[in-house]
């Protein structure tokens, strides 16, 4: 019953949010559309670069369109629900996270339905359309159902992989002094180096990036998959199939740093 109660009020919160966001719809409408703009923008360097190289990292254009993405889909679905443990700096700075530390709720639950923002879901659905006319110009895609699978759940992967990356920035932030712009170095970089084809990748940071922190597993390994293509050297494509495997690993290191830093903290009031 507990569970019960605490679950509505959850709704309650989020559908809350919502309501005062759709409340001032010009607003939201250009709140979404700047959103929706930094994703138009990172895909315009990419265009960039394959307009003056036609082939970048072994993928053509439109290639590379399907790892963008894919990769920009899974991080902003995890922006949406994760985004606000960014907070965690400030709060802890000006000495606020108290009052949430106190209340009947899960920390982590409060932070993500207090501050609940639905205007990020702008960059997944310039995502959405650039997916669709990437697979038009793919040369031709065999759609069997592993690669519908694929299609429909890299972007769920991707998304849980970059939110336990989050909260691993987020229990990080309890050991550091003012450490944001580490910890969004560390999170933020995973999602650019997400967006390219693993293969441009020096080694030691294919490595990095594919084994501690798996942002080529979001969209680049799948991708080859989807589109029947071998992959570099330590990057094979059968690794898209280990993405939900990378994602609980990511989970549990996340829930780790989490649970340490809350245990480790001790507010101004004791």
């Amino acid at each position: 019953m507990a569970e019960l109660s605490l679950r509505r009020g959850y709704q309650v919160l989020v559908c809350s949010r919502i309501r005062s966001q759709l409340a001032y719809r010009t607003s939201f409408v250009l709140l979404t559309l700047t959103s929706a703009a930094v994703g138009v923008v990172e895909l315009t360097e990419l265009y960039v670069i394959l307009h003056n190289v036609p082939v970048f990292g072994g993928l053509n254009l439109a290639q590379a369109g399907v790892v963008f993405a894919l990769a920009n889909m899974g991080f902003s679905l995890a922006d949406l629900v994760f985004g606000q443990l960014d907070s965690i700096p400030t709060l802890l700075r000006a000495g606020q996270l108290e009052a949430l530390l106190v209340r009947p709720m899960p920390l982590m639950a409060q932070l993500i339905t207090t501050d609940f923002q639905l205007r990020r879901a702008g960059r997944a659905i310039i995502s959405v359309a650039v997916l669709v006319v990437a697979l038009i110009f793919v040369p031709p895609v065999v759609w069997s159902p592993a690669v519908i699978y694929l299609l429909l759940m890299t972007p769920v992967y991707g998304a849980l992989i970059y939110g336990g990356l989050f909260v691993v920035a987020g229990g990080v932030q309890f050991f550091l002094i003012d450490g944001a712009e580490f910890t969004a170095s560390f999170v933020y970089g995973s999602s650019y180096a997400g967006e390219l084809p693993g293969s441009v990748l020096s080694i030691p940071i294919r490595v990095a990036f594919t084994f501690v922190a798996p942002a080529t597993l979001t969209a680049y390994a799948p991708a080859l998959l989807i589109m029947d293509l071998p992959g570099p050297a330590l990057l094979p494509s059968w690794l898209g199939w280990l993405a939900p495997l990378f994602a609980c690993t990511t989970w549990v290191l996340g829930w780790l740093a989490w649970r340490t830093g809350i245990r480790r903290y001790t507010g101004a009031g004791g």
